[in-house]
C-alpha cells in the first residue's frame, strides 16, 4: 500500500538529513509503528506520506501512485484517502465534538444525509456518544484525542497516520486512544503511528520500524521498544 523507494530528505543546502535512503513497505491492514528519539526522522516520514513534504531523493508510492508526482489540484482527492491525527489533536475550538466530526465530512463533500448517519458512528466507535454536544474546553485530553481520531475516521479512509497521538495524554487515556487504534486497525484500516511511548509499544506487540538519525536501523514484525 505505502512503500518508500530509497528516500533521503537534505535539508540547508544538503548539509544535513532527515531521512537517509529509506526503504520499506506497509501492507494493507497493517499496523505499524515508528520509534526513535527526537530528530530521528519520525514526523518528515508522515509528512512524506501526506504529501506535506518531498523527498530530496527517492520515491514514495501509495499502491502505485507515485505521491509527489500528483498535480497540486489533485492533491485534496488523494488526503482523502488518509485520516490524520496529531499530538496536539487541532480540534475547532468554536466547534462542539460533533461539529469538529462534521466539519471535515463537510469539506470532503459529503451530504447532509451522510453527515447525520455517520457523525454518530464515529462517535460511537470512539465511546464518546455522550460527549457529541461538548465542546474542547469541555473534554479531558483523552476524550480531544478520541474526538480527533472520530474526525480522522469519519470519512472512511484507506490510512490512519498519528503523529505522537498519545505524547500529551496520562496512562489511562493513552491505553484507551490505543485501544481505539487497535479496533480501527482490526476493522481493515492501516494504520501508521509514531510514538516514544514504550508501555504503548511493548503492549501492541505488532510490527515495529526504528529509526535513528533518519535512518531506519530496525524492523521488527512484532516488536519491541528497543531504543
Amino acid at each position: 500500500m505505502i512503500y518508500f523507494d530509497n528516500v533521503s530528505k537534505l535539508y540547508n543546502d544538503g548539509r544535513s538529513a532527515a531521512l537517509q535512503e529509506v526503504t520499506f513497505q506497509v501492507a494493507p491492514k497493517e499496523f505499524v509503528s515508528i520509534v526513535g528519539h527526537s530528530g530521528a526522522g519520525k514526523t518528515t516520514l508522515l509528512k512524506m506520506i501526506i504529501a506535506e513534504d518531498k523527498p530530496s531523493h527517492g520515491q514514495v508510492f501509495f499502491e502505485s501512485l507515485d505521491i509527489h508526482q500528483i498535480p497540486r489540484t489533485k492533491l485534496p482527492h488523494y488526503r482523502r484517502k488518509i485520516g490524520t491525527v496529531f499530538q496536539d489533536f487541532k480540534l475547532l475550538p468554536n466547534k462542539t465534538a460533533y461539529e469538529n466530526i462534521a466539519f471535515a465530512m463537510e469539506a470532503n463533500g459529503r451530504t447532509d444525509e451522510e453527515i447525520l448517519e455517520n457523525v454518530p458512528q464515529a462517535l460511537a466507535l470512539v465511546d464518546l456518544d455522550d460527549k457529541a454536544w461538548n465542546f474542547p474546553n469541555e473534554l479531558s485530553g483523552g476524550e480531544k484525542q478520541r474526538v480527533a481520531i472520530a474526525r480522522a475516521i469519519v470519512n472512511q479512509p484507506d490510512i490512519i497516520v498519528a503523529d505522537e497521538p498519545t505524547g500529551n495524554l496520562d496512562p489511562i487515556a493513552t491505553y484507551e486512544v490505543v485501544q481505539i487504534l487497535r479496533k480501527i486497525n482490526d476493522l481493515g484500516t492501516t494504520v501508521i503511528m509514531t510514538t516514544h511511548n514504550k508501555g504503548v509499544i511493548d503492549e501492541l506487540g505488532r510490527r515495529v520500524i526504528t529509526m535513528d538519525e533518519g535512518r531506519i536501523v530496525r524492523d521488527d514484525a512484532t516488536g519491541k521498544y528497543a531504543l
